[in-house]
């Protein structure tokens, strides 16, 4: 409460007692004098029927006494005047208001701090702040009967090793700090380990010869959420975490969104069973200026998703949504003869999988290469979490994307490739043991299938681990996680993938090229 005003609220309360005390006191008194004076007026009266004062002498009198009395009041009226009265408040009112003058008192104080110089500004209790930081060790081996690398990358497959085994020591360091602006807008930032031009990883691998690693700003977002206009909506813009109910078969884990989300629930939906949730956002990809050398247009997603989580008790719960997410101008646009002003066509980011055909005329083996399909993705995304015995939990997930924006028809007119329709993926998880790892002797065991086929998915954006990033693989992860003490544990994955179709393709030609890859996973975990 403002200071003032509550010092206002307290003088307020004050002359209202000492009104009160006032008119209680002038009551009193004017029923006191009435009650005299018709006490003297009976025995008058009673004195004249007993005869011992006459009529006309009792006449006298009164009359007498009220010239007195009028006399009286005149005096006292002009004392009055210039006579300051001092009204009676009594002692349990005072002592009322002197104790909530004094609790205000003590309590701005303490709000303000006053007098503590070593106390913590309160400005800083606005502030919250977390890290993690992740240190391991990744093996990747790949089969001898792989296809070599030249040959993926004359099709602009961005594989550089498919024979060579390779040993790694990796870092991930992350800092965010979260400030509470007003009670309804909170600002966060986040900085992270990782290459710039890599969204969907924060590791650095360690070797570098001495020379210091890059510490990028990873996040950078306003979110607000009123708490009496549209309670049930929740607006973040800027660069944000992931907004959608998903699994790392469409985004991977590490990956942030620019642009702005809209999310809506119902903030009493935690008492109910069931509990709808919805998310509508708009993320721009690349910000291209349009001039007389460049003819691509900028490329962005416009997303959307719906669903409802069941809660029927503290020990089952279930959650499923599905969404859309339809990315506009991302395929690519072959140059005319001689000319490059639609490079910027191809994507600004790749991992591996999606069909691609050259941009360049005639034609360059260098690229660019640009996206021979269109994406517009179907997702739907199902978990369970059942408490088998507490605190051990069966967490079930599913997830199954289709690319129904996969035109083969528009993909042969863009390209010249007559492609298969590899449109599809899906992905089955299971898990026994604790949600996550907070405490000494938390545990977990999981084990996953996925399947994702060339063009189901944006390959830049999936899980960049898996078949060490993007799409045309399948296969098994199996994973196990142990804590060592409270916010520190070890994990350990093991991922088995390999090809589904050929990524390789001229005219209505497949080429089937085996890629088979295994990577290990070992990683100690220090959160903060």
């Amino acid at each position: 409460m403002n200071p003032t005003f509550a010092h206002a609220l307290r003088a307020t309360a004050l002359a209202a007692a000492l009104a009160t005390g006032a008119a209680q006191a002038q009551t009193s008194e004017r029923e006191s004098l009435e009650v005299l004076r018709q006490t003297t007026l009976q025995l008058i009266e009673a004195l004249v029927q007993q005869g011992v004062l006459p009529a006309d002498k009792a006449q006298a009198l009164i009359a007498q006494a009220e010239a007195k009395a009028r006399a009286a009041v005149a005096e006292q009226k002009k004392t009055e005047q210039n006579t300051v009265r001092i009204q009676y408040v009594p002692e349990s009112v005072r002592q009322q208001i002197a104790n909530e003058v004094r609790e205000e008192v003590v309590a701005q104080a303490k709000a303000e701090r006053w007098g503590d110089v070593n106390a913590v500004p309160e400005w800083v209790d606005r502030f919250r702040f977390d890290g993690e930081i992740r240190v391991g060790y990744q093996r990747d081996m790949f089969d001898e009967a792989n296809a070599p690398e030249f040959v993926f990358l004359t099709a602009g497959q961005n594989i550089g090793n498919t024979l060579i085994d390779r040993n790694r020591e990796r870092v991930r360091a992350r800092l965010g700090v979260t400030a509470r602006v007003t009670q309804d807008i909170t600002a966060a930032l986040r900085m992270s380990t990782g290459s710039s031009d890599d969204p969907v990883s924060t590791n650095q691998t360690l070797g570098s010869y001495g020379n210091k690693y890059n510490f990028a700003l990873d996040r950078a977002y306003l979110r607000a959420r009123s708490q009496d206009f549209m309670p049930w909506m929740t607006t973040t813009a800027g660069r944000i975490p992931n907004p959608f109910f998903s699994t790392d078969l469409v985004w991977d884990d590490d990956l942030n969104f620019d642009g702005l989300a809209l999310q809506f629930d119902d903030p009493a939906a935690n008492a109910r069973v069931w509990r709808p949730f919805g998310v509508v956002g708009w993320f721009p990809l690349q910000n291209l200026e349009r001039s007389s050398f460049n003819e691509a247009r900028s490329k962005s997603l416009l997303a959307a998703q719906g669903g409802v989580e069941w809660v029927p008790s503290n020990d089952l719960r279930a959650k499923v949504g599905l969404a859309m997410y339809d990315y506009r101008n991302i395929s690519g646009v072959r140059n005319d003869a001689g000319d490059f002003t639609r490079d910027a066509t191809q994507p600004a980011f790749r991992q591996k999988g999606n069909s691609l055909f050259n941009l360049s005329s005639p034609v360059d083996f260098a690229g660019p290469f640009g996206l021979a399909a269109d994406y517009r993705l179907l997702n739907l995304t199902a978990a369970l979490d059942y408490t088998l015995f507490n605190p051990v939990h069966l967490i079930v997930s599913a997830d199954y994307v289709r690319n129904i924006g996969f035109d083969r028809e528009k993909a042969f007119a863009r390209s010249g490739l007559d492609l298969d329709k590899q449109d599809t993926g899906y992905m089955l998880r299971v898990a026994v043991g604790m949600p996550t790892m907070l405490l000494k002797g938390d545990w977990q065991l999981s084990l996953a299938y996925r399947y994702l086929e060339a063009d189901a998915v944006l390959d830049a954006f999936t899980d960049s681990d898996f078949h060490l990033g993007g799409t045309n693989s399948k296969g098994f992860i199996v994973g196990a996680q142990y804590g060592l003490s409270r916010n520190t544990w070890m994990s350990a994955r093991w991922l088995s993938s390999r090809e589904i179709g050929g990524a390789h393709r001229t005219g209505s030609q497949v080429s089937n090229l085996p890629l088979s890859i295994n990577t290990f996973q070992v990683n100690f975990h220090a959160r903060f």
